[in-house]
């Protein structure tokens, strides 16, 4: 028989954020590693879902992937999940996959929520290029060298106890930065604050926010030659027949300049 890993995406809070295709591979697994079983039975009881649970977490990976590596060799089924969102996206299971993989065996990846995609989409601010750098750096110095060299839209995790210091760096980097706090996302308190770091790092060292938080740093203003460029990008654009709104808006996206700024400017040059 031909065993498989199958590493599932699951919800991130709301529980009936998940896949016909994630219910059909829980019902259908020989066993389900997960990161926290009394939560992972959780979710498997909304569902009505029987299946047999075993602990796969970053303190006992190392023992643990072997033993699962023998189930699949034998013709199992060995459904991966963590407690939200997709396991080795700072979860445990990269050592699983790791070694699957180096054993030849069959591993499948079901999509499903992410809270690093969804917090994104929420901030408003650009996805044209981003990356998630997982937990923020807890040293002041190694934090503030992260956001200074960021030039595109950075997602982090943080812990809410320490929301308004790395805000605080922020703001000590450039006050202006936009950024959006995402709360408890999926939840019934569900929550995202935009604005600018200043006004944020003053508002959470008041008041320090609950649940899961995930921070989206808008990347930092073009210098005045990077705008020029951009606003010659827009009039060439306009010049071959696109419309002036929609081609500050692409350029925009693709550069990081301000859209509205790039519109104007456009209509400044006529």
């Amino acid at each position: 028989m031909s065993g498989r890993l199958v590493v599932c995406a699951t919800p991130i809070g709301n529980l009936e954020d998940v896949t016909l295709r994630l219910l059909k591979t829980l019902r259908a697994a020989d066993v389900v590693a997960c990161e926290d079983t009394r939560h992972t039975s959780g979710l498997l009881k909304r569902h009505a879902i029987s299946a047999k649970l075993v602990s796969y977490h970053e303190h006992n990976e190392a023992r643990r992937a072997p033993e699962l590596i023998a189930r699949i060799a034998a013709g199992e089924t060995v459904a991966l999940v963590t407690d939200a969102g997709m396991p080795l996206v700072s979860d445990p299971g990269h050592v699983l996959v790791r070694d699957a993989v180096a054993a030849g065996l069959r591993i499948e990846v079901l999509p499903g929520p992410s809270a690093v995609v969804t917090a994104l989409v929420a901030s408003a601010l650009s996805a044209a290029t981003w990356r998630f750098v997982g937990f923020l750096p807890r040293k002041a110095g190694e934090l503030r060298a992260l956001l200074e060299g960021a030039r595109e839209t950075v997602v982090a995790f943080e812990s809410p106890h320490r929301v308004a210091a790395a805000l605080g760096v922020l703001a000590a980097v450039d006050p202006e930065r936009p950024v959006a706090v995402c709360r408890e996302l999926t939840k019934l308190h569900e929550e995202v604050v935009r604005g600018r770091a200043g006004e944020l790092a003053e508002r959470y060292a008041i008041t320090e926010p609950r649940g899961e938080i995930v921070l989206v740093v808008g990347p930092p203003p073009p210098a005045a030659a990077d705008l020029q460029a951009a606003l010659d990008a827009v009039e060439r654009l306009v010049a071959a027949g696109a419309k002036a709104r929609p081609a500050a808006q692409v350029v925009a996206e693709l550069t990081g300049a301000p859209a509205n700024a790039l519109y104007e400017g456009l209509l400044g040059r006529k």
